[in-house]
């Protein structure tokens, strides 16, 4: 098992969750000013904007999760700020970044849609990269699985993936991958395949939702509403239907703009 605390300094304990985190933000920001500016936008509105962002997601995400989990906290409020134990649910870090970045872009009258096709690729890479997190605090794993399953994976996931003496699903592991892949994807279509504004964030809604329904699906700590629904894949079919929506929308208004100017 891998020790949560990184090191220690003096009474300071350094958890790899942050240390994942922190690095998932980092590269993710740098990403995003990159973009930004061979798009043509100043990256430094970038820079600003995370400003805004980070603060406000990380303070969504566990207000999301502890809601969730109230029944817990309202016994030990000692531990609602404790972050470093994971418990950050990411449709609420979604939408407390989505907020702050939205009111930056409207304070300095920016376009929404294209500073958030360039910021997308980076969202889904930090999310890829910060299930890593979830690994190292052994949380975010599936059901139990056989011995013979885990024998698939490197010796270091499976041993992390033993717990009270039972194997886990690495659901962790199946997410980064996917994010992985739509991050790929989302480049793609940035570079090679855009059409029109939104597009690149509508592909995201789409495709790390579809991901993220299948793979909640095998969770064990899924966050639930009414004891019946996981909340995740509720939400994730929220995002399908309304980013297909919006893609087909802004597809055609695109392809009649595209029809007007030959014309």
């Amino acid at each position: 098992m891998i020790d949560p605390i990184a090191f220690s300094i003096g009474p300071l304990n350094v958890h790899w969750y942050g240390i994942i985190m922190g690095t998932a933000f980092f590269i993710g920001t740098y990403l995003a000013r990159y973009h930004a500016k061979r798009a043509g936008h100043d990256p430094d509105h970038i820079l600003n904007m995370v400003v805004w962002i980070i603060p406000a997601a990380i303070v969504c995400a566990r207000a999301y999760y502890v809601i969730f989990e109230w029944d817990y906290y309202r016994d030990h409020l000692e531990d609602v700020l404790a972050v470093w134990k994971g418990g950050l649910a990411i449709h609420g870090g979604l939408i407390g970044g989505v907020l702050a970045g939205a009111l930056y872009i409207r304070k300095h009258n920016l376009p929404l849609l294209q500073f958030a096709d360039v910021i997308m690729p980076s969202v889904i890479l930090g999310q890829a990269i910060g299930r890593w997190g979830n690994f190292i605090n052994q949380e975010a794993h599936g059901g139990e699985v056989s011995a013979e399953f885990m024998a698939r994976f490197p010796a270091f996931i499976r041993e992390q993936m033993y717990i009270d003496g039972h194997y886990y699903h690495p659901t962790f592991l199946y997410e980064s991958l996917w994010n992985l892949f739509v991050f790929l994807i989302l480049l793609a279509i940035l570079y090679r395949f855009k059409r029109f504004d939104g597009q690149v964030l509508f592909s995201y809604m789409i495709l790390y939702s579809l991901g993220r329904f299948f793979i909640e699906g095998l969770r064990t700590d899924s966050l639930m509403i009414a004891d019946t629904i996981r909340a995740a894949q509720l939400v994730s079919v929220l995002l399908i239907v309304s980013g297909s929506v919006l893609y087909i929308l802004f597809w055609r208004r695109s392809k009649q703009k595209s029809t007007l100017d030959q014309s």
